[in-house]
C-alpha cells in the first residue's frame, strides 16, 4: 500500500491570532503576507520535527514515533531553527 503524503497547512486566521496574542499594543496589526509566511515556516517546522523523529525512532528499532522521539531531537530542532 502507498503512503499518502497529505499537505500540512496551517489557516491563515489561525496564525493571525497565535501572532496577534503577543502584540503588546492593540494598534499592532500582522499583514497578510506576514501571515503566508509565518505559516510556510511552522509548515517547514512541523514537517521537519516530524522527520527527524521517524529517524529517531528507527535509530531506536521502534516501529512507532512517540513522544520520547520527539522530546530527543526537539533541542537540535530548536537550534536549527
Amino acid at each position: 500500500m502507498a503512503a499518502k503524503e497529505e499537505e500540512i497547512s496551517f489557516r491563515k486566521e489561525t496564525i493571525n491570532t497565535l501572532l496577534s496574542s503577543f502584540f503588546k499594543e492593540d494598534k499592532t496589526k500582522l499583514s497578510g503576507d506576514a501571515a503566508l509566511l509565518m505559516a510556510e515556516m511552522l509548515k517547514v517546522f512541523v514537517q521537519e520535527a516530524a522527520v527527524r523523529s521517524q529517524k529517531q525512532a528507527e535509530s531506536e528499532d521502534c516501529n512507532q514515533v512517540e513522544i520520547e522521539h520527539f522530546e530527543k531531537i526537539l533541542p537540535q530542532l530548536l537550534l536549527d531553527f
